[in-house]
């Protein structure tokens, strides 16, 4: 194809990755034909980045390299550098520690071109690594190709602030002056998306995989969005927030602004909620500060439309309280799907609230809420031993809701964390206690089949009507609860001796119960060992 044909430019951005970059390059210039040129904005690396990127320009017409006078502190900068130099009709950004999958351009330019749209949208799916595991982001919202002639008419277009899987229409940026926010900027996409929403563009959807956000948590130097151990992060992401809510507020785009609320309260909030008792007291403080400032400029009519969102409920207790408070409770409520521990407290006249020195706070949409929706909270212990592992699971009553829907039977699955699969599956009857407020259930736990991995313990609780509700369990803590030991595998180890399997359970950020496991080789030597002295005795 030539060069006047080819219809897209792609704008690859990079500061001190060398170790990334020319992959990322390489899989924007694997895009094929469609590609007019891509754009390479080094913003004055100290690693060898520039050298390594005009050495692949060298043998690559289509490339082009951008050396800044000066770091820029950010990422917005030279992202606008790139749409400065952009010929092509179309643009997209990429970032040098992601990748585009192939066909990704072709599927963009093919959606934006069939509809004659402005933005063209597709799914982006985190990689984490080393694990290869792959989870879609926004999945509902490319489930199907569509076309949004006003992004209005579709609300949840805010929750993906991403700019990364997108094409652009070159001359709508520029028509319009969107651009991303300057120097240094975290969540600079945030603004950026508000910018391009707000001038209402024709979007075209996609279900194609058209971006792959490498995910690296055990990198030297986190990604922004990673780095969240800083209060600054924090206060950088909620003020990104906010100029998005204003930006499309401005510009009459009302259903928006409202959804850009929403998506804050849904994600932001429920995620550095569950990582909150992580941090030192004087984070604590200033994040409840930070965030009681923030939440107190929402309209009330945010917080009190679908109250039974677990967000809502978050940001309620937390305008309620002017100190931290419930940290372990709230966390239970951020996780996915949500958990309302006890205590289930009333008013002097019955309604339910979060506490009784909060009685602003109710909780009385519990009780018309279905009994499959309600935020189930289920105490689980695991105790690995040699001859039978034991789980035990306990159903709390919460005001009456759970007795009424009479639960039968609980379904646990242990599911691998990097690729999904099942390992292990039980079901065991839902037995009431004698005061009917409690549920339990001991279902069979065969540890040996799963092998090696970490597992998340996933729970299907069944009511009378046939309906059903998905649970994660709270992991109980405390001495001997959460110790590692070590279980007969399903394999024999060395010298016929049968293998052992290493059993940790543990307790993740949001407070449910998952495990690890490994093959217990040292556990098997030292066994040996101990055989071979006895028989040289």
């Amino acid at each position: 194809m030539p060069p006047h044909s080819a219809k897209v430019s792609v704008v690859v951005i990079g500061y001190d990755d060398a170790s990334h970059v020319t992959d990322a390059v390489r899989s924007a210039l694997a895009q094929g034909t469609s590609v007019r040129e891509v754009i390479a904005v080094d913003d004055r690396s100290t690693d060898g980045s520039a050298a390594l990127l005009d050495a692949l320009a060298a043998g690559e017409p289509r490339l082009r390299v951008i050396h800044r006078a000066s770091n820029s502190g950010g990422c917005g900068t030279p992202r606008n550098d790139g749409v400065d130099a952009a010929t092509a009709p179309y643009v997209m950004f990429l970032d040098s520690d992601d990748v585009l999958p192939p066909g990704a351009v072709d599927a963009l330019l093919g959606a934006a071109e069939e509809h004659d749209a402005q933005v063209a949208a597709g799914l982006c799916v985190r990689r984490e690594l080393p694990s290869g595991r792959e989870v879609p982001w926004e999945r509902a919202l490319y489930a199907r190709a569509a076309l949004v002639p006003r992004p209005s008419r579709r609300p949840r277009l805010a929750h993906d602030t991403l700019c990364v899987n997108k094409l652009y229409r070159t001359g709508f940026l520029r028509e319009h002056g969107i651009r991303f926010p300057e120097g240094h900027y975290p969540y600079e996409d945030f603004v950026f998306t508000a910018r391009v929403l707000a001038a209402a563009p024709r979007i075209a959807l996609t279900p194609d995989r058209v971006y792959v956000w490498n995910v690296r948590r055990t990198a030297e130097r986190l990604s922004i969005s990673l780095d969240r151990a800083g209060i600054d992060n924090w206060r950088a992401r909620t003020e990104a927030n906010r100029a998005a809510y204003e930006i499309l507020l401005g510009a009459g785009q009302k259903r928006l602004a409202r959804a850009a609320h929403t998506k804050f309260l849904d994600h932001e909030l429920r995620m550095y909620t569950r990582e909150l008792e992580l941090r030192t007291p004087e984070y604590r403080r200033a994040w409840w500060d930070l965030t009681r400032a923030y939440l107190s400029t929402f309209d009330a009519s945010d917080l009190t439309v679908s109250p039974t969102a677990p967000g809502r409920l978050v940001a309620r207790v937390i305008l309620a309280s002017p100190d931290p408070r419930d940290l372990p409770r709230l966390r239970e409520l951020a996780a996915r799907p949500a958990r309302l521990l006890p205590p289930y407290p009333r008013t002097s006249d019955g309604t339910p609230v979060w506490a009784p020195d909060l009685p602003r706070v109710t909780l009385d949409h519990l009780l018309d809420r279905p009994a499959h929706l309600l935020p189930l909270a289920v105490d689980a212990e695991l105790r690995p031993r040699a001859r039978g592992t034991v789980l035990r699971l306990r159903l709390h009553e919460l005001y009456g809701r759970i007795a009424a829907a009479g639960p039968v039977a609980v379904d646990v699955e242990f599911t691998h964390r990097d690729d999904g699969r099942v390992g292990l599956r039980g079901t065991a009857p839902l037995l009431a206690d004698r005061y009917g407020d409690l549920w339990s259930a001991s279902p069979p736990v065969e540890l040996p089949a799963l092998g090696a991995g970490t597992w998340d313990v996933r729970l299907t609780v069944r009511f009378r009507d046939g309906t059903s509700r998905n649970a994660t369990a709270h992991a109980l803590g405390g001495p001997g609860l959460l110790r590692r030991r070590a279980v007969p595998a399903a394999h024999h180890g060395v010298l016929g001796l049968p293998g052992l399997l290493l059993v940790q359970p543990y307790r993740t950020h949001a407070g449910a119960l998952a495990l690890r496991t490994a093959s217990g080789w040292r556990g098997t030597t030292e066994a040996v060992s101990r055989r071979l002295g006895r028989l040289l005795h």
